[in-house]
C-alpha cells in the first residue's frame, strides 16, 4: 500500500516498569512501513519516577524511528494516555500496549481501513505459555476483538487502535482521568465517541500479538477482569440511571447474570463453554455493581501491573 499524499503517524506506547517495552519496539522496526508514511514513536512513562528512562534512551540508539519520551506520573493510565495525544503532532495516533508485539504488516492494514472512520481497531492475539491451562487455549479468552451492535462497533479499546486526529471527534478527546486507575477509561473514550457520531472501522489484519503471563493465566484473573468491565459498562455505557429504569436494568442485569450461571452448570461438561457462561455471568454481575454506585477495582497503580496483572479493556 502506497500513499497519494504524504502520512504522518505517531505510534503511542504507554508504560509502567516493563521491560517488554524492548520487544514492542523492535518489532515496530521490524514493520514494513507504507510508502509515503512516516512515523514516529511517543513513549509515556507513567511510573512516579521515570523509569523506563534508561531503557528508552538506549532504544532512542537503536531504533529506526525518531522516539519521543514524556514522563507522565503517576500511576494513571489516563494521564499517561493523554500525555501521547497531547503530544501527537501526526495525522494519525496509533496506540499499541508495551507488552505487544505488532505484525509486520500492522500499521499498513489499519491505514487501508481509515478512509471515512474517525477510529480503527484492530485485533489482539493472545499468545499463551505452555503452562497456561487447556480449556483457556481452546477458548482463546484472552484475544481483543470489537463487538458488534447491529453491525456497527459502539465502543473500542487502546491494545490496538488507530486515531484519525483530524477528526473534530478525536482533536480534543482525552481520557477520563477518574478512570484511570480502575481500567475503563477506553470504554468511556470510545463510547462518547461513538455516541457523538463517530464511526469505528476494524481491520481485521491488523494484527498484534499479546502474550499472557502466568499471572493473568487463571480463571482469578479472568473473573477480576470480567466483574470490572461489567462495572465500566453498568456505570459508563448505562450511564448510571435512577430510579424506575435503575430497578429495571438492575433486574435485567441480575437475570442475565442468574441465566448465565444456570447454563453454565448445564454445561459443565465442557470447561470452555462452563467457563465462558460463568464469565458472563459474572460480568451481568459487575453490571449490576456498576449501577448500583459500587467503586470500581483498581487495576492500575499497583506493582503487580509490571507483570501483567492489570489491564485495560
Amino acid at each position: 500500500m502506497s500513499m497519494t499524499t504524504p502520512v504522518t503517524v505517531d505510534i503511542c506506547i504507554c508504560t509502567f516498569r516493563r521491560p517488554q517495552l524492548a520487544e514492542t519496539v523492535r518489532s515496530l522496526d521490524a514493520m514494513t512501513v507504507p510508502d509515503g508514511v512516516s512515523v514516529r514513536l511517543i513513549i509515556a512513562d507513567n511510573d512516579v519516577t521515570p523509569s523506563a528512562g534508561d531503557l528508552v534512551r538506549r532504544l532512542q540508539t537503536q531504533s529506526r524511528y525518531a522516539i519521543l519520551f514524556r514522563h507522565a506520573p503517576a500511576r494513571n493510565i489516563s494521564i499517561a494516555r493523554n500525555a501521547c495525544l497531547d503530544a501527537a503532532t501526526g495525522d494519525f495516533a496509533a496506540f499499541i500496549d508495551d507488552d505487544e508485539t505488532a505484525s509486520p504488516g500492522w500499521l499498513g492494514a489499519l491505514l487501508a481501513k481509515a478512509e471515512g472512520a474517525d477510529a480503527v481497531l484492530g485485533p489482539a492475539q493472545a499468545a499463551y505459555e505452555p503452562g497456561a491451562p487447556s480449556w483457556m487455549r481452546r477458548g482463546d479468552f484472552h484475544s481483543t476483538r470489537p463487538v458488534w451492535v447491529n453491525g456497527e462497533i459502539r465502543t473500542g479499546y487502546t491494545c490496538n487502535v488507530l486515531l484519525r486526529r483530524a477528526s473534530p471527534l478525536i482533536a480534543q478527546r482525552r481520557f477520563a482521568l477518574s478512570l484511570g486507575r480502575s481500567g475503563g477509561e477506553d470504554t468511556d473514550y470510545f463510547t462518547a465517541l461513538t455516541e457523538a457520531g463517530g464511526r469505528i472501522a476494524y481491520a481485521e489484519d491488523a494484527v498484534v500479538g499479546d502474550p499472557v503471563p502466568a499471572s493473568r493465566a487463571s480463571f482469578a484473573w479472568l473473573m477480576k477482569r470480567r466483574f470490572r468491565m461489567g462495572q465500566t459498562h453498568g456505570r459508563v455505557v448505562l450511564g448510571a440511571p435512577k430510579g424506575p429504569a435503575l430497578v429495571r436494568q438492575v433486574a435485567l442485569a441480575a437475570g442475565k447474570a442468574g441465566a448465565c450461571f444456570a447454563a453454565a452448570a448445564a454445561v459443565a461438561w465442557s470447561a470452555p463453554r462452563r467457563n465462558r457462561l460463568a464469565l458472563r455471568g459474572i460480568m451481568h454481575a459487575g453490571v449490576v455493581s456498576g449501577l448500583l454506585g459500587v467503586r470500581e477495582i483498581t487495576q492500575y497503580g499497583d506493582i503487580d501491573a509490571a507483570e501483567g496483572k492489570a489491564d485495560a479493556a
